[in-house]
């Protein structure tokens, strides 16, 4: 008779503590969960668009860099077949994100995420790192043989291929022997000898299509100039910042691929835009 009293004054002071313990903590937790929701939704989606000749690994320090500081990231595969299919393409991919973005564009990405971007209201800024800016109208080539500097028209080897529907393309690839002068001369040789094995051509109609929006006349814009690039003339890439009236970096020595050999300015100009816009 006295083992079931006992057992349950023992139960009801266990249950008794695991309530109080529950109505300390409860208030803490919740808190907690909630300044986590409220910090994580109050920092935008970091989009980065690489260009010609590259894959998105070339954002892999400043993908680290940008984790590391609570930033949601993602580098998606830009298809390299023409703005026609970039664009639309990282449209889709920014459609399917919820909340600000900060969409960043690395070399011919900087033409693909200013058509991507227009009459998106989730795309916040956009960031050009090394880039091309166009305007509706115009065409790479066109611009890439308005300044002298670029070494990029004697570099490349055109390696025809067939389209799905049966029409023929080319493909731009940079040479092995001209690939690190003028695409990455400031990274190690063992460096841009795999960037060079490992490139990823694009269609040289990329330089003949024609930019159908221009985001960056609505948006928000950052710059960053390198200083050495010798694939997108510097003076090129003033321009197209002056004309978008961005707030500007230049980075002394940086040549086409800034984001490697300096992912820590590259980083630092994207929080930029990301505390502006914020």
């Amino acid at each position: 008779m006295s083992a079931r009293p006992t057992f349950t004054r023992r139960r009801a002071i266990a249950t008794g503590a695991a309530a109080a313990t529950a109505t300390l903590l409860t208030p803490a937790v919740s808190a907690s969960a909630a300044a986590d929701r409220g910090s994580s939704g109050a920092k935008p989606t970091i989009v980065l668009v690489h260009g010609g000749f590259a894959d998105a690994s070339g954002w892999n320090d400043v993908i680290g860099k940008l984790q590391y500081k609570g930033y949601e990231t993602i580098a998606p595969a830009n298809p390299l077949r023409g703005l026609p299919t970039d664009a639309p393409y990282i449209a889709s991919v920014l459609a399917s994100i919820s909340g600000p973005i900060v969409l960043v564009g690395h070399s011919y990405g900087g033409a693909v995420i200013t058509n991507a971007a227009a009459g998106n209201p989730n795309v916040k800024a956009l960031v050009f790192i090394a880039a091309f800016a166009p305007d509706k109208g115009e065409q790479l080539g066109v611009l890439l043989n308005s300044y002298p500097g670029s070494l990029i028209g004697d570099s490349v080897q055109g390696v025809p291929f067939t389209n799905p529907d049966g029409s023929a393309g080319t493909d731009l690839y940079l040479r092995a022997d001209a690939f690190r002068a003028a695409f990455a001369a400031d990274l190690p040789l063992a460096t841009t000898r795999l960037m060079q094995a490992t490139q990823r051509p694009f269609s040289a109609s990329s330089l003949t299509d024609v930019t159908q929006a221009a985001a960056w006349r609505t948006i928000p814009s950052w710059g960053l100039v390198a200083t050495e690039d010798k694939a997108i003339p510097p003076a090129l890439e003033r321009f197209f910042y002056k004309r978008a009236n961005a707030q500007v970096v230049e980075v002394a020595g940086a040549s086409h691929v800034p984001m490697m050999s300096h992912p820590t300015a590259t980083t630092r100009l994207i929080e930029s835009a990301v505390r502006a816009t914020g």
